[in-house]
Order: structure tokens, then sequence, then C-alpha cells
């Protein structure tokens, strides 16, 4: 069969049910069964009565709901989103682990998983044998994982503990040779779930490393993490799911963007319900435009509506954060050094900010202010605005900022001149 003329992976229609406090019993007695039984009548009735569900069914939910998507060979996918938003259900379901409720999968090649710390191996088992039977289970034969057997224990630094069955590893070591199984056994695709977080950063920067050279061999990659920099980093698509669905499906760089858009806009909508502030920070813009892209190295405007009631020389700051939520701009003003000594009615406060040389990518920027007054004492924030920095870097490494630094010789003396 010619996979190339064939998605990676095919989902149509998906849906997940579960049934909520619904447990297998074994081993009951007659007296356990006819309590388990009144039980049982009682809760049904409760649950039809108490205007919680239609039906009966509030004991259900839908972890997945009619979700459809195609992925290429070679692609290198991101699956983003809340906590409970479906992701490691997505990835159980499409690695034969959990059955789909409705829908179908098609799924053309073989598929390693490391989804959970503790999946895949035999407890009894060594480490060596363990990377056999994995090698088996992938329908490889002896030779193919002999080939292979000396880079996964050198990539997993496990070596001395091969032999020692796996029930005796450290997390960190389990992990490390169930990655380097799954990554050097050459399956056709691979799904990974934020199992990596267990690992330290040193080893996570060796499975991300790892994973991007999986894709440059034309294998495919599901990758679940809440580390938006390393799915704009490493993916080229990102799915984002809520309550069980696609929301969004486009490039990695839109789709954590929209991840930031989604979770601050409905976070600040629970805060202005439940705080009840005379104040509201609306109007974000940059550049006067809506898109919110920035050239690296060039001067850019930030303007911003604010609306309020008698705040006396509030506080107010400006922040900028990259995509891993660490903060790159912080600058601060009282109301009163901008002549307004309290805010009583709509203003349009306009900001000039200059070359911040910042990497080409995804930032998120928002206004915050604090007053303190007998009216009122408290904070609130602006929606954040997502911005897209553009530009050509080389050579640049991982650095954030790239400041517009002068060079120059101050001596051209023989002797080293000591400062």
């Amino acid at each position: 069969m010619n996979l190339s003329k064939h998605p990676a992976i095919q989902v149509e229609g998906l849906g997940k049910q579960y049934r909520i406090g619904q447990t297998k019993r074994s081993h009951d007695t007659l007296r356990d069964s006819i309590m388990h039984g009144f039980s049982d009548l009682f809760r049904r009735s409760r649950l039809k009565t108490n205007g919680n569900g239609k039906n009966g069914n509030s004991n259900k939910f839908w972890a997945l709901r009619n979700l459809s998507f195609e992925i290429k060979p070679g692609e290198i996918v991101g699956i983003v989103g809340r906590n409970g938003a479906g992701k490691s259900t997505l990835l159980k379901t499409l690695a034969r682990i959990t059955e789909p409720t409705e829908g179908y999968i098609d799924i053309f090649g073989r598929v390693g998983s490391l989804l959970e710390v503790g999946t895949g191996f035999h407890q009894e088992l060594t480490g060596r044998e363990n990377v056999f039977l994995s090698g088996s289970i992938l329908g490889m034969k002896k030779a193919e994982i002999n080939r292979h057997f000396d880079e996964i224990v050198d990539f997993s630094e496990v070596e001395k503990f091969i032999d020692m069955p796996v029930k005796h590893y450290s997390s960190g070591m389990y992990l490390r040779l169930a990655f380097g199984v799954a990554a050097f056994l050459q399956p056709e695709i691979l799904l990974v779930d934020e199992v990596l977080a267990v690992g330290d950063a040193v080893f996570q920067k060796k499975c991300l490393g790892k994973m991007g050279d999986v894709s440059k061999q034309g294998r495919t990659v599901l990758f679940v993490s809440h580390n938006m920099g390393a799915i704009q980093e490493l993916c080229q698509r990102g799915i984002l799911l809520e309550s069980g669905r696609i929301v969004f499906d486009g490039s990695a760089v839109a789709c954590v963007s929209e991840y930031y858009t989604r979770t601050s806009s409905s976070s600040y909508e629970e805060e202005k319900q439940d705080a009840g502030h005379p104040l509201e920070v609306t109007g974000l813009r940059v550049n006067q435009s809506l898109d919110a892209i920035v050239e690296s190295g060039k001067d850019f405007q930030v303007s911003l509506t604010v609306k309020g009631r008698d705040i006396k020389n509030p506080r107010m700051f400006l922040i900028l954060e990259n995509i891993l939520g660490q903060s790159l701009v912080h600058s601060q003003i009282f109301s009163r050094e901008i002549g307004l000594d309290q805010i009583d009615g709509n203003y349009i406060l306009s900001l000039s900010i200059p070359a911040l040389w910042l990497s080409p990518g995804i930032y998120s920027m928002y206004f915050k202010v604090i007053a303190n007054s007998v009216e009122w004492e408290g904070r609130v924030n602006s929606e954040r605005l997502m911005i897209e920095v553009r530009g050509e870097m080389e050579n640049t490494g991982k650095a954030v900022l790239h400041p517009d630094v002068k060079w120059q010789v101050e001596s051209r003396s023989a002797e080293l001149v000591q400062l």
C-alpha cells in the first residue's frame, strides 16, 4: 500500500461519552445486590425529578463530540485547550486505548504512543525486555529492534539499569526509556501527551528536539501540551479543543493566539461580572488596527479607551508578555502625571512604544489599573490583545529581545587596557 495516497489520520464525527459515577462491581453477595439495586433505583428517580438533566441522562457527559479532521503524513500537530477540554481523551481514542461512542477513525501506519507514565511497559519485565516487547507490539522484527537498541538506551541514560525490572525505576527513568522506545522504534505516527512535563528541563529539551527530528523524517506527530512556546516552536498546525469540540484548526501560531484570546477574554468577563468595578478598560488597539501586527525593530502606537466614575489618580500599567507568560515590558504611570487628577467619564489614551526588537512570534499585551479611593478600592485588567511580531532575524538563537546595540572600538593600543 502506498501510504502517500492516504492521510495519516482521518477522523469523522468522532464522539466519546462517559457515565459519571458508574463503576463495575464484582463478587457482590445477594444482600449487596439487593441494596445496590435499591440505591440505583433511588438515584435514577432523583435524577429524573431534580431537574439536573433531561430524560435521566444527567449522569452522562460527552468528553468528545462531533470531531472531524484529517492529518497528513509528516505533519506535526499540537492539540491545545484547557484542562478537561478532551485532549487526552482524543489521543487515547486515536491510540485505540478507548473505543469511540460514535464516528470513526482511520489510521494509516504504525502508531507509537506515550500517554501516561506507566503505560505500555510490563512492571515485572526488565528495561531490555520491555524494549523488545514494545517493538514487537509495533510489528517490528527482532533485527530492527536490535538496530535501534543502543540509541534507545543512550537517549534514555538508563544503561546501568537496563536489566533491572522497571517496577524499580524512578518515574524519570521510566519516562526516559518509554519515550526512547516510542521515538526510536520508528512508528509512522507518534502520539505524545503532557506526560513530558514529568521530566526535568534537560530531558524535555531532548524530547522536543527528538520530536522535531521525527517530523523531519516524514513521520506524523500529535503533541498535547500546555507549553505554548513548545507548541509554537515545534508544530506547524494547531487544533484547539473546548468542551470536547474543535473550535479552531489552523497554523500553530494562530492557534496559540486564539487559545490565549479565548482564555483571557473569559477570565476578563468573569472578573467584570463579579467585581462590579466603576471602571472599564476597553478598545485596545495597536497602530489603529484590529490585526495587531508589529514589525520588529519599529516603533508602534497603542491606544485604549478608559471609562470610569470618580477614580482619583489611579496608577496605570502596560504589560507585554511572551507566549510563556513571562513579562518583557512593564511600564507604569499615575494618571496625574499625564494631566488626569481623576478618571471621571470616557477617555482615549495613546502610548508610543519605542522599537523593542522582538523575535518574530506571538505576544500578548494588556493594561492594568489600580486605584484606592473612598468609593472604590481594587484593580481591573483590560482584555489581552494578541500581537504578532514579524521580521527576519538571523542567528538569534532563542533570545526574545534583540536591542539595537552600538558597537565601537575605543582603543587600538597593542597593550590590554584594564577596565
